[in-house]
């Protein structure tokens, strides 16, 4: 996985066609990005029925479990997935011989993904497995035809080396394994392995997809941001090395119920984990960055990525004595969970936001690269604003999910203590994600056509507001 300088080189999302003419005329029905604003739409909207499903924990009246399937599958498929599928759309961008050929618009695989997952939704709401297997059905399909175009792209851009290819083949391919997973508990194959097969379907596409795609991108983003290599080659290529073998060994030790194996991969993901971190700070110290949303909410996100494997651990040596030492219930593992979807996951998707919209939206709205400069950099300006507050409501309410679940084990439910320690981190996690959905609002209301071109001394011209 190269290096390469920070360039105006921006995703490339305008697809140019001839109209009848012969001119050139600009078509962007379906870019990328109505992937990536549609997947945080649905984030948001799962977000809201996580908030009802800790309440009615708390509150001592849970909700259904079809109300927890919505919302995992809500987020995971509709959010997560769609986000870092129009991602890898963005950057993985079609080579300009195939502009013609290839252009970056799927209406049809937007569509049977994000009615496929309605379907789902409805299927569990309905408790009709049939129709979460069809629906699901259409949701891999519409993620296989995404996948089928990455590798086309990939092909004609690493046909040089192998080595930018390899981990994102794994990702994907984690998550086409954890699709077939949920199609067979849909479909009620295997019933007598039903257990496993979930274990395997909820970590291929958590820990096989999600997490080796967030390392890819960061590994690709990051030296970008910072205008400046890793300080270490070696010790980025071992952690890469690391991680998914520590993936394999954690998923084979779920489907043989081995604690013993899961703390092994616990620990081979610890060593990949502090040696990615390690050369992730030590190259931004040395690095002459500022600070801005995007690497600030990456390394936050390094960080939780790192304490939830030091948890894992933690929870796996627990349940090696009987009774456990610790009781482990419900709360503990919904606190566990959102370290890692929140903590990590959620700050990583701000932090390649942050980057990738500002520089797709001038790309797309701005053709001539002269005049995008500028203009992308106002729309750098409101990325970057408020981010302290954001970062630290969000981390700050992540972490009080921990605190709260740790105050279960000396205090009942209904103590004030779990009270206000539950609404205060509700209160911080949406005070961070209202903050980035009014910045994203922002970018999207700022067009160009509010600038005006001005002359300045030299004859060069600028664009000013």
């Amino acid at each position: 996985m190269g290096w390469q300088s920070a360039t105006d080189k921006a995703p490339r999302i305008i697809f140019i066609s001839s109209s009848g003419n012969g001119t050139p005329m600009f078509i962007r029905p379906y870019p990328p990005l109505s992937f990536c604003f549609t997947g945080l739409g649905w984030l948001v909207l799962a977000s809201i029925l996580g908030l009802a499903i800790l309440i009615g924990l708390i509150r001592g009246t849970p909700l259904p479990p079809w109300v927890r399937m919505l919302h995992v599958h809500a987020v995971l498929v509709g959010g997560v997935a769609q986000i870092m599928l129009g991602g890898f759309l963005l950057f993985i961008s079609p080579p300009h011989a195939a502009d013609r050929k290839e252009p970056d618009s799927h209406p049809l695989t937007f569509w049977a993904l994000n009615s496929g997952l309605a379907g789902m939704l409805v299927g569990f709401w309905l408790h009709q497995s049939l129709v979460v297997a069809v629906t699901g059905l259409v949701v891999m399909a519409a993620c296989c035809s995404v996948i089928y175009t990455l590798w086309n792209r990939a092909r004609r851009m690493w046909t040089s080396s192998v080595n930018q290819a390899w981990y994102y083949a794994l990702s994907l391919l984690g998550l086409v394994g954890g699709s077939a997973c949920g199609e067979i508990l849909a479909f009620g194959f295997m019933p007598e392995s039903s257990g496993h097969v979930r274990l395997a379907h909820i970590h291929l596409v958590v820990l096989g997809f999600v997490l080796l795609a967030i390392i890819g991108m960061m590994h690709h983003l990051l030296p970008i941001i910072w205008s400046r290599p890793f300080l270490s080659t070696r010790l980025t290529q071992t952690a890469l090395v690391l991680m998914p073998l520590g993936v394999a060994v954690l998923i084979g030790g779920f489907l043989n119920s081995s604690v013993p194996v899961e703390i092994t991969a616990g620990a081979m993901l610890f060593t990949a984990g502090i040696l990615w971190t390690g050369n992730l700070l030590g190259t931004w110290r040395v690095s002459t960055h500022t600070g801005s949303a995007a690497s600030d909410h990456l390394l936050v996100s390094t960080f939780f990525l790192l304490f939830t494997i030091i948890l894992g651990v933690l929870v796996g040596a627990n349940s090696l004595s009987s009774p456990p030492r610790l009781p482990y219930g419900t709360l503990h593992r919904v606190a566990y969970t959102h370290m890692t979807f929140v903590g990590f996951i959620v700050n990583a998707i701000m932090g390649a936001c942050s980057y990738f919209i500002p520089i797709t939206l001038a790309a797309d709205r701005v053709p001539n690269t002269k005049k995008r400069g500028p203009y992308r950099d106002q729309l750098n300006v409101i990325m970057n604003r408020w981010s302290t507050l954001q970062i630290a409501t969000l981390s700050l309410g992540t972490m009080g999910l921990g605190l709260l679940a740790a105050l279960t084990w000396n205090v009942p439910l209904t103590s004030l203590y779990i009270h206000v320690a539950t609404w205060t981190s509700l209160g911080l996690l949406m005070t961070g994600l209202v903050l980035f959905s009014v910045k994203l609002t922002s970018i999207i209301a700022k067009k160009p056509d509010t600038l005006r071109t001005a002359q300045t001394s030299t004859g060069e011209l600028k664009l000013t507001a």
